[in-house]
């Protein structure tokens, strides 16, 4: 543990094993506690299969292994996925080199009219991520590549921010639109698009086929630390 009391780039050059993220497991769980005034046998089955996953996987964590020091994200949302209230999901993923720093899987506050409001202001919620991590490595005095690779998969999300004639269109997320367009102006982020198929933040906002999420799970530097003793057999799921 004293490799970790002086935090450098040498050291985050190292390796480290942190528990698996919180966020996949608060993604599956709130889902299941909407329900428990009256649950359904689909509701039991949804608990046991999560509860058969935690079993599974002990020693799953996240991996640590910088090799470079640049920051990339990965936003998205799903759109209305609530039944009850039809609010949207928040989900980014942000990497520091090829390492997952933060992560957040969160339902939005507000009701978005459409796919690609629900997008920009999970759009916004990670740029503000950024911005503060940005301030905490530059306080620990550590270097990093600018600017920020920003990824997202809606092409109207993407030129609603760097186009300023959709302005006048988007005015009930005027807020949103100004916080993602000063962070652009000022070299923080750069928007790239992504398939939909790359998209690193699907894990946190919706529920995924059993390839797709292994693939991306694997993407997030998910590994079993018990795996040597299970004769190299992997098994999460």
């Amino acid at each position: 543990m004293k490799k970790n009391q002086h935090l450098t780039e040498d050291s985050l050059a190292a390796s480290y094993i942190l528990p698996i993220p919180d966020q996949i497991f608060h993604f599956l769980s709130t889902n299941s506690d909407n329900f428990v005034s009256a649950p359904s046998t689909d509701h039991q089955r949804a608990a046991f299969r999560i509860l058969r996953y935690l079993k599974n996987a002990p020693g799953s964590g996240v991996f640590f292994n910088n090799n470079f020091l640049q920051l990339k994200a990965f936003s998205d949302s799903d759109w209305a996925t609530c039944q009850e209230t039809k609010k949207s999901i928040t989900g980014f993923s942000v990497y520091l080199g090829n390492s997952l720093i933060s992560w957040k899987s969160k339902k939005q506050q507000t009701i978005s009219r459409s796919s690609s409001e629900a997008k920009y202001r999970a759009l916004a919620t990670t740029a503000c991520e950024i911005q503060w991590i940005t301030y905490l490595l530059e306080d620990l005095h550590i270097s990093y590549t600018k600017p920020t690779l920003l990824y997202c998969d809606n092409c109207s999300t993407i030129q609603i921010a760097s186009n300023q004639v959709f302005h006048e269109r988007t005015k009930h997320i005027e807020t949103d639109f100004h916080v993602v367009r000063e962070k652009l102006n000022t070299g923080l982020l750069k928007l790239l698009p992504v398939s939909s198929s790359m998209q690193g933040a699907d894990i946190f906002t919706k529920h995924l086929p059993l390839t797709l999420f292994r693939d991306i799970h694997f993407k997030l530097g998910m590994k079993n630390i018990y795996s040597q003793l299970e004769r190299g057999v992997n098994v999460l799921y």
